[in-house]
């Protein structure tokens, strides 16, 4: 495939050099991100307007709901048709893969739209994504082979396409799982763009995919400040599901394709925070035997929120653990796979210090700019204690019933 060789790069032992790189490279790649970013933030404020009028508002009426107020929703409308504008601008050579994508992120934009307006059952929503998914997979965007012994293993064509549609319809209910909070998904999925964009410079040979990922990461930034607490506008389930959708088929094009041992491991990493969320809650939601699909009170930012911290704080540690992920995923990239680890490890290290000294109620006072209610985290503690306290005294009760 002859792309624009915008970031081209070699690996070393010593880590990877931009020794193709030019400055007309550079100047290019710089203004695709720009005008993404510009078409983006121009495209929201009337796209806002068009919410009111077809009647895509979310009212909070559950405890589930962060805000007080009536937010428009469909923001993701405004990202898609800046990233799909962009993409037919800028990009090179518009194959039949990259044509897939678009069309199976129109299909899933159209579903959004509809689930906004009228909230669609997780059935038909589903089956709305497997039509979707079919699209990249039928062109060629596919999870084709995993290392084993240093030697490529092709999977037979059912398998392959069962994974990456999988993969797909994951990823992009994952996205969706985690936009709770004002700016979460839109942030993260800019964090894992940009992800996307080093692993593919270091790879070499993917300037689609970088670019493709670039103009992704422009087109959140340029919604991103209507998102942030307070939020003007939601991207709704049309721009989390297209997000997730994006980044999964991207991803797919990109670093599935790696000639590595980790070409698997780097995408779990690179999206390792909206996968681990969806992961725990769908086994959350099982063990109280309730339906996967079920909407909860249980993800890890409602977890954050009860601690008492703010929105805007616990977006931010959400944002340092995704990126802390993304770190990893680069590092995997470039065989340092030591460093990776070293990494990782110190990170959660330092989170888990960070959260416990917050915690606790002195902190809490203490950073009354991070916690949203210190004068209230005592009394959040003691709740928790007395929850745990009768939840204790029902196990003993049944443990004497069935002992008699």
């Amino acid at each position: 495939m002859k792309v624009l060789p915008l970031f081209a790069a070699i690996s070393s032992s010593t880590g990877f050099e931009l020794s193709t790189l030019t400055a007309n490279d550079l100047i290019y790649g710089f203004l695709a991100f720009l005008f993404s970013v510009l078409l983006s933030f121009a495209l929201t404020p009337s796209i806002r307007v068009l919410a009111f009028r077809i009647g895509a508002v979310d009212i909070p009426k559950d405890a589930r709901r962060m805000h007080k107020e009536a937010i428009p929703l469909i923001g993701g409308l405004g990202i898609f048709l800046s990233f799909s504008v962009s993409a037919l601008l800028f990009m090179s050579d518009i194959d039949l893969k990259i044509i897939g994508i678009l069309l199976g992120m129109l299909v899933v934009v159209c579903l959004g739209i509809a689930d906004d307006v009228r909230e669609l059952g997780a059935g038909k929503k589903l089956i709305g994504q497997l039509i979707a998914a079919l699209f990249p997979v039928l062109t060629g965007t596919r999870i084709e082979f995993i290392m084993v012994a240093g030697e490529p293993y092709y999977f037979p064509l059912w398998l392959s396409i069962f994974l990456t549609v999988f993969w797909i319809v994951g990823i992009t209910n994952a996205i969706n799982l985690i936009d709770g909070l004002d700016g979460l998904a839109c942030g993260v999925s800019v964090i894992s763009s940009f992800c996307l964009v080093l692993t593919a410079v270091i790879s070499s040979s993917q300037g689609s995919v970088a670019l493709l990922a670039l103009l992704l990461a422009g087109a959140c930034l340029g919604f991103l400040p209507f998102n942030i607490h307070p939020a003007k506008m939601f991207m709704g389930d049309t721009g989390a599901l297209m997000l997730g959708f994006a980044l999964s088929t991207i991803s797919v094009l990109g670093v599935f394709k790696f000639n590595a041992l980790v070409s698997f491991l780097v995408p779990f990493l690179i999206l390792g925070l909206p996968a681990s969320d969806t992961l725990t809650s769908v086994v959350r939601r099982l063990l109280n035997r309730k339906s996967p699909f079920a909407a909860d009170r249980g993800h890890l930012h409602h977890k954050l929120i009860d601690m008492g911290f703010s929105q805007r704080a616990s977006v931010l540690i959400l944002y340092a653990i995704s990126a802390l992920l993304g770190i990893c995923a680069v590092m995997f990239t470039t065989d340092k796979v030591r460093i990776a680890i070293f990494i990782l490890v110190i990170g959660v290290a330092v989170l888990v210090l960070d959260l416990r000294v917050l915690r606790s109620s002195k902190g809490a006072r203490m950073n009354s700019g991070v916690i949203k209610r210190p004068e209230k985290y005592d009394e959040t503690q003691k709740k928790e204690l007395h929850k745990q306290g009768l939840q204790k005294a029902i196990h003993n009760d049944m443990k004497e019933r069935r002992q008699k």
